[in-house]
């Protein structure tokens, strides 16, 4: 019975806390972005094919797929006398077998890569979110949010860290298409004078000093405003140059995700821990990580706050599991 009480109360204090409990799905999940397609072709060029060949594999229980413009999702479902890792090797050995072939369809240049990945619940939901708000732009409480980021990301219970409320940038060349029409330039020529414009590439060897040393020709650009004078075409010493066919913007892109806190704007982080890791020692650390960048790193004036905190609601619910067990085991006793 002594023996009994240490290997429970050892196990008790080592077992993970989940406020999400993982629950394993032998299902693996398949999907292909190929832009600029209808449902139909999206359905006869990459849904079909990767449901025949699917349909060979050992241990599929169910096939169900959806195919809609721009975009194709397979779920595949294993019975359970295989494990997920296993199913998951057997689909990636499909799909690319399929997608090595001439026929698979290409995608500027390149052919298109079918994701293929598993789902978990536990992964997938946030157990807390770091709130950055402060006078200061968008894109420097981002900077502060992508420090966090990159330090939260270090520990061995996080999986991955989510930025919102704030958007990438990309660079836009809005066209003028009656200049287009008149220097007789197309949208292939604009494509390709950036994409060949835009590009760093291997220049051979060159043998100095007894060594052998690689030559780059060095082609990238560092500031959008350089795109304008790339030269679109050129005919009898004349060149038409990107500026003199369109105006080149830096700006971020649609926004897609929104973050507020009691109202007013923020840059938030989703904090997900890995599948199996204790979620109390997680946000554990976490806070520390925030604590310790709110004093060294950080500026004073700028507000970093913590919410939705899930492992204070798991301690809550393993206190009272603890409760539970203690007046059980006292009126089991008595009675």
């Amino acid at each position: 019975m002594f023996l009994i009480l240490v290997l429970g109360i050892s196990a008790f204090v080592s077992m993970p806390r989940e406020n999400f409990p993982e629950v394993v799905e032998t299902k693996i999940y398949i999907s292909s972005i190929y832009p600029g397609n209808t449902a139909e072709d999206v359905e006869k060029l990459l849904t079909d094919p990767l449901e025949d060949n699917l349909k060979t594999v050992s241990n599929v229980v169910d096939l169900t797929s959806t195919s809609q413009e721009d975009y194709s999702m397979i779920i595949v479902e294993f019975d359970e006398s295989i494990s997920v890792a296993e199913a998951k090797q057997k689909v990636k050995d499909e799909v690319d077998q399929l997608t090595s072939g001439e026929d698979w369809p290409t995608f500027n240049g390149a052919k298109v890569e079918p994701n293929v990945f598993e789902l978990s619940i536990s992964e997938e939901m946030p157990i807390l979110n770091i709130n950055i708000s402060g006078d200061y732009p968008v894109d420097k409480l981002k900077e502060f949010g992508e420090y966090l980021e990159d330090e939260i990301e270090n520990l061995t219970e996080i999986k991955q860290v989510d930025i919102r409320g704030a958007e990438e940038k990309e660079v836009e060349i809005a066209v003028d298409i009656y200049k287009m029409m008149a220097a007789k330039v197309s949208f292939q020529d604009i494509i390709n004078a950036v994409n060949g414009g835009n590009l760093t590439m291997s220049a051979g060897n060159l043998i100095a000093s007894g060594q052998r040393r690689t030559i780059r020709i060095i082609g990238e650009i560092d500031q959008p405003q350089e795109l304008q004078n790339f030269v679109v075409k050129s005919e009898r010493g004349n060149s038409i140059y990107l500026k003199d066919l369109a105006v080149v913007t830096f700006k971020d892109k649609d926004k897609t995700t929104y973050a507020r806190e009691f109202g007013a704007p923020v840059v938030m982080l989703d904090v997900k821990k890995r599948s199996g890791k204790n979620m109390v020692e997680a946000a554990e650390k976490v806070q520390k990580i925030v604590e310790d960048a709110i004093a060294n790193e950080f500026p004073t004036n700028l507000k970093v706050t913590i919410a939705n905190d899930q492992s204070s609601k798991t301690i809550g619910q393993v206190d009272d599991l603890v409760n539970n067990i203690i007046f059980g085991v006292i009126l089991v006793v008595l009675y």
